[in-house]
C-alpha cells in the first residue's frame, strides 16, 4: 500500500440533519456531515406525506403544469359546448349562399331555429319556398356530424 494517497479516516464523524437538527455519530473521511433531510424528518420515514419538501420550487412547477392542464380541459370543453349551441348562425353550417339567403327569408337564422322547424317533420322544412330535398339532406347530414340531435318527427322518411 502506498504511503500518503489515503484520506484521514474519522471513526466519531457528525452527521447533522439541516431540517430537523436530529445529529448522529457515523464513521467518515470528513469530520462534519450536513444533510437535508434524515431517516427521522423524510416524509416516506415517517409517514407524513402531506409534508413535502419543496427543492427549487419543482412542487410550484407542478401545480402550475397542473392547473394549465385544467384550464386546457376547460377550454376544449367550452369549445365542444360552442359547437352544438343552438345559437350557432346558419352561415357558419357551409350550407351554400343560396340556401342561406332562403332560411334567412324565412326568418331562420339560427341552429336553434332550424332544429325547432324539424320537430314539426320534415315537411315543415320543405314548405319554406326554394328549400327542396337536396338541401334538407345536406342540413341534417352537417347538423350530425356537428354533433347536433335530429328531432325524431324529422328522421322519418315521408316520399
Amino acid at each position: 500500500m502506498r504511503k500518503e494517497i489515503h484520506p484521514e479516516y474519522y471513526p466519531e464523524a457528525t452527521v447533522i440533519c439541516g431540517s430537523c437538527g436530529n445529529t448522529w455519530k457515523t464513521g467518515s473521511t470528513k469530520k462534519e456531515i450536513h444533510t437535508e433531510v434524515c431517516s427521522n424528518c423524510h416524509p416516506f420515514y415517517t409517514g407524513q406525506q402531506a409534508r413535502i419538501l419543496d427543492r427549487e420550487g419543482q412542487v410550484d412547477r407542478f401545480y402550475k403544469r397542473l392547473q394549465a392542464r385544467q384550464e386546457f380541459l376547460e377550454d376544449q370543453q367550452t369549445k365542444e359546448e360552442e359547437k352544438v349551441s343552438p345559437q350557432r348562425p346558419i352561415e357558419e353550417l357551409g350550407l351554400g349562399t343560396r340556401v342561406d339567403n332562403v332560411l334567412q327569408e324565412a326568418g331562420i337564422n339560427t341552429v336553434g331555429d332550424v332544429l325547432e322547424r324539424l320537430e314539426g317533420g320534415e315537411q315543415a322544412m320543405l314548405d319554406v319556398s326554394g328549400f327542396g330535398r337536396k338541401s334538407l339532406i345536406d342540413l341534417k347530414k352537417t347538423l350530425r356530424q356537428l354533433g347536433y340531435k335530429i328531432p325524431e318527427a324529422a328522421e322519418e322518411i315521408t316520399v
